[in-house]
């Protein structure tokens, strides 16, 4: 078994909590499903917000999920100006034996332009 690690992205319509579970919810739960992986796959999950959201931590979605026992960080985006605004990144230490480019990085709705090149 290898160590892969798989990204994924989602732009948020607002700052609430409720809608930030939800939708690092639903990020999580389709990079799951498109890499075949259970929480127990999970090493580790970096989770970056932009700095305009300060409503909860993204990896309590996590939490929420399910996802207890794997260690998970946030940490703020870089303020770039003209950034994607309301973004929540994922970078996820997994194991599996799909080799690199079989790993499916999920990118949701519009954070879908942010990595043209490699969201799926």
């Amino acid at each position: 078994m290898a160590v892969r690690a798989v990204r994924g992205a989602v732009q948020l319509e607002r700052d609430e909590a409720g809608h930030m579970d939800e939708q690092v919810g639903a990020l999580l739960s389709a990079i799951l499903e498109r890499n075949g992986l259970v929480p127990d796959d999970l090493i580790s999950i970096w989770f970056t917000a932009t700095p305009d959201l300060h409503s909860d931590f993204p990896a309590a979605a996590a939490r929420k999920l399910g996802i207890v026992d794997v260690p998970l960080i946030c940490a703020q985006e870089l303020d770039v100006e003209g950034a994607m605004p309301r973004v929540v990144r994922v970078l996820a230490h997994i194991e599996s034996d799909r080799p690199r480019a079989g790993i499916a990085h999920v990118y949701l709705g519009a954070a879908a332009a942010l990595r043209k090149d490699i969201a799926q």
